[in-house]
């Protein structure tokens, strides 16, 4: 009978286990007691220490003092985070996670920082090991999906969506392989797609490295889950970084990459090609070099590729690129200067500008206009490295482009054809149908500049610091050339009555102005928000309607008239609101714009038009803290009115917008207002195929008979962000109807959830429900995100599983917001009424 000797043995050992200790519990009580006491006294630093001795000396009171430390840890964290002690609240993370290491709330929070930080990477495991903990944990939720849209971009999706472009790939891999390539590399491997392919055409050794840590741990879980865990070995690491033996064993036959982007050159492939052919390939093949082994010698795939450019006129890059208006809100812009985007190219490198942007031509608002034929504007050969090593070298390339269309000169675009072998090639155009979009070079110098017939352009071909450059800068008009890489008073046609004196001094002023001292950077949407006159005009007819008010009121109660309003605006980024209140006279108004030369071009704007000095003032410069930004004027008066930044560019509701706008509601004074004070989310049912191929893999079929959608589906994005409705592809089946409101200035009128029934006037598969806003700034004045005119894209909630509806269905909408995420779910519905 063993077990009988046993018992009494186990049983004093857990009597000795458990045997109290007075002065441990002593410690502890003191401790919890002095935890509390300074969390009263907002010593948060010292309650933090006191709750860590407690919990680990006792663990049996973690479920007692959870809230109470998760708040004081994140009280901690958010004075450490204002004091730059960065390593210090990481590392508070870390011990809280080691007491509570599956605590949502812990993790999410911890992931906040770390994305705020920039370790997206790191951020997103937090968010995805919270909603393992507890999956219907909105915040983690919200936080994942954001993330994922930095980590796991959307081509992914189009790019395994796109049959055409896989199969051109994995027949080159594949005819590479046969012939003899029995080694392969895989940078930049992504899912390792690329890399499975050449496995499975026979290579005897696959490698492949990927530097995100999240496609690292992705590529694995598909690879090992299309039985090829042990036969590719996957690197978390750059390829730039890697060595002979140390992290292979051996040089290898062919590289498979597709690390381009828009323009060809920008995610560094000239850099991590170089690289691989002097310590990672074998020798190329020359004649030189008769080898008889076809595996001895190194090749890659791409092969090469042609780049082609054409000039364009487009209203919609023109109007995110450069100041197109001469007024808005009742202000004169003529004080402005210089004002450009951050995107511009010239022949020098600047480490403060981006060479180019880019954007789906085919999808833009309005169309182009093409200037130009399209002409070769480069030819590279990956497989020649001594081509690769003189790329950076090479003299600028001058080429002169007959105009072929009249019209404005607001860009130059490109796109490429990659040779991936002899045989195979993908092309990149604006007409293809591919996960592809073009690099566009805005042109900042042409205000008012139109292109003729007759004319030529010169455009410049660089690739000083490997990043493809164009660059407009002369047109040649009746055999004079005029010069667009630097800015001058007027370049409009001169005409046969200017004389020669006139042209003389205007091009000394051109000479004596300092341009690179005198221009201000701006944002993009910033751009596209001063060129949006519907807006301004708006907001300037509700202030207007809002002073005129409050001055009536103000009479009535026999205060004097020549009392001040005070508004606050604190918009995102650049803003005239401001402005546009101070111009009313009678008003003091605040400002959040922070950098300095926004603030003098907002100073200029002002001496200019009229507008006294002391009614403009700018503060709050750095405060993140929503306590911080609303705040009283420092006179005991309160705000007139308060302009909250409440939708952002890409189509979603501002985070945290409806806690600011309780916070300011307080700050008002009696008649005072929120701008805007509400805001109607409307929506339709569409049925688009883009949409589905932008957010998830599609269809039951392996891709090239792998299966990865299971794996990279996990960061499929139920929200489509930065959308232009009037360019998508897709059948509208219903009208338009109104879905959701949220009104800013009176909290009793708000709701989370709402149900909302709309009928089908088409047939079809709802798969989408893009969604937008009409912004009521004060009473009837309205402006919609849907205009043509709007700074603000649209966006699109994309249903799980499309729904199938006839013409007359009703379909019942549940539509929620939590903070700043719009969900929506539908089902057909047989009650033939709508409900509110």
């Amino acid at each position: 009978m063993p077990n009988a000797s046993t018992k009494p043995k186990h049983g004093r050992r857990t009597r000795r286990r458990h045997r109290e200790d007075p002065a441990r519990n002593e410690l502890v009580s003191s401790s919890l007691e002095s935890a509390q006491q300074c969390l009263f006294n907002q010593d948060y630093g010292t309650a933090f220490v006191h709750y860590l001795l407690a919990l680990n000396l006792a663990p049996v009171f973690k479920d007692f003092a959870r809230d109470s430390f998760r708040f004081t840890l994140f009280k901690w964290a958010e004075e450490l985070d204002s004091l730059g002690r960065i390593q210090d609240l990481f590392s508070c993370y870390e011990q809280a996670l080691e007491l509570f290491p599956d605590d949502e709330v812990i993790l999410n929070s911890m992931g906040e920082h770390l994305f705020r930080m920039g370790f997206r990477d790191e951020a997103a495991g937090h968010f995805h090991k919270a909603l393992k903990m507890r999956p219907d944990y909105p915040e983690a939720r919200e936080n994942f999906y954001r993330v994922a849209n930095w980590l796991v971009e959307r081509w992914h999706f189009l790019m395994l969506n796109d049959r055409g472009r896989n199969q051109k790939y994995q027949k080159a891999i594949h005819r590479a392989v046969q012939s003899g390539c029995s080694t392969v590399l895989d940078i930049g491997t992504g899912t390792g797609i690329l890399g499975m392919c050449a496995k499975k055409a026979g290579a005897a050794h696959v490698y492949a490295c990927e530097l995100s840590k999240t496609m690292y741990e992705l590529a694995c879980e598909v690879v090992s889950a299309n039985g090829l865990g042990g036969k590719i070995n996957i690197i978390h690491m750059k390829s730039l970084e890697m060595e002979v033996p140390r992290d292979i064993p051996e040089r290898v036959s062919l590289v498979v990459t597709e690390t381009v982007d828009a323009g060809l050159f920008g995610e560094g492939i000239i850099e991590s090609l170089i690289h691989a052919w002097h310590n990672l390939l074998l020798p190329r093949q020359t004649d030189e070099l008769e080898i008889s082994e076809p595996s001895a010698t190194g090749r890659v795939i791409p092969a090469g590729a042609t780049v082609f450019a054409m000039a364009l006129e487009c209203p919609e890059i023109r109007r995110h690129h450069r100041l197109c208006v001469s007024s808005v809100g009742g202000l004169s812009l003529a004080a402005c200067g210089d004002l450009r985007s951050p995107v511009s190219c010239s022949s020098v490198p600047d480490d403060s500008m981006e060479p180019y942007t880019t954007e789906r031509l085919s999808r833009l608002p309005g169309g182009y206009t093409a200037l130009t034929q399209p002409f070769t504007a480069l030819n590279i050969d990956f497989n020649n490295v001594q081509e690769l090593e003189g790329l950076t070298s090479r003299p600028v390339q001058r080429v002169w482009l007959p105009v072929t269309q009249e019209g404005g000169l607001d860009a130059l675009a490109i796109w490429f054809q990659l040779h991936l072998d002899q045989d195979n090639s993908l092309s990149t155009g604006p007409e293809e149908d591919t996960c592809w979009e073009q690099a566009i070079y805005p042109v900042h110098t042409t205000k008012d500049f139109a292109l003729k017939l007759e004319d030529k352009l010169l455009v410049e071909v660089s690739c000083r610091d490997a990043y493809l450059r164009l660059c407009s800068v002369a047109v040649l008009r009746d055999g004079q050339e005029i010069r667009l890489d630097k800015p001058a008073p007027d370049l409009t046609d001169p005409g046969p009555n200017q004389n020669p004196e006139a042209q003389l001094c205007s091009a000394l002023a051109s000479l004596q102005t300092d341009h690179d001292k005198d221009f201000c950077v701006l944002e993009c949407a910033e751009m596209a928000l001063l060129n949006n006159e519907e807006y301004h005009r708006s907001f300037q007819n509700a202030v207007t309607k809002l002073f005129s008010q409050l001055k009536l009121a103000n009479q009535n109660k026999r205060q004097g008239s020549s009392e001040l309003f005070y508004v606050l605006d604190v918009s995102e980024g650049f803003s005239l609101l401001s402005l546009i209140a101070a111009s009313q006279g009678h008003v003091k108004a605040y400002s959040s714009v922070e950098k300095n030369k926004q603030q003098e071009v907002l100073k200029r704007l002002a001496r200019s038009n009229n507008i006294p000095e002391e009614s403009l003032e700018f503060w709050l410069n750095g405060t993140e803290d929503d306590q911080g930004v609303l705040q009283r004027p420092s006179t005991e008066k309160l705000w007139s009115a308060i302009m909250l930044d409440c939708v952002e560019t890409c189509g979603l509701v501002r985070q945290k917008l409806m806690d600011k706008a309780s916070l300011a509601r307080c700050l008002l004074e009696e008649g005072g207002r929120i701008f805007p004070e509400r805001i109607v989310v409307h929506g339709m049912l569409v049925e688009s195929d883009m949409l589905l191929l932008e957010s998830a893999v599609q269809g039951q079929e392996p891709t090239l008979g792998f299966n990865i959608a299971p794996f990279i589906n996990q960061f499929t994005v139920p929200v489509h962000v930065f959308l232009d409705f009037s360019t998508l592809e897709c059948k509208h089946l219903s009208e338009s109807v109104e879905l959701f409101v949220l009104d800013l200035m009176d909290t009793s009128a708000n709701y989370t959830t709402r149900q909302v029934k709309v009928r089908a006037t088409h047939t079809g598969r709802v798969t989408a429900i893009p969604f937008w806003y009409h912004i009521f700034l004060y009473e009837d004045i309205c402006v919609s995100t849907l205009s043509q005119h709007s700074h603000w894209k649209q966006a699109a909630v994309v249903l799980q599983e499309p729904l199938e509806v006839r013409a007359g269905d009703w379909i019942c909408l549940t539509v929620n917001l939590h903070k700043s995420t719009i969900t929506i779910s539908a089902q057909t519905d047989s009650q033939p009424h709508p409900m509110d």
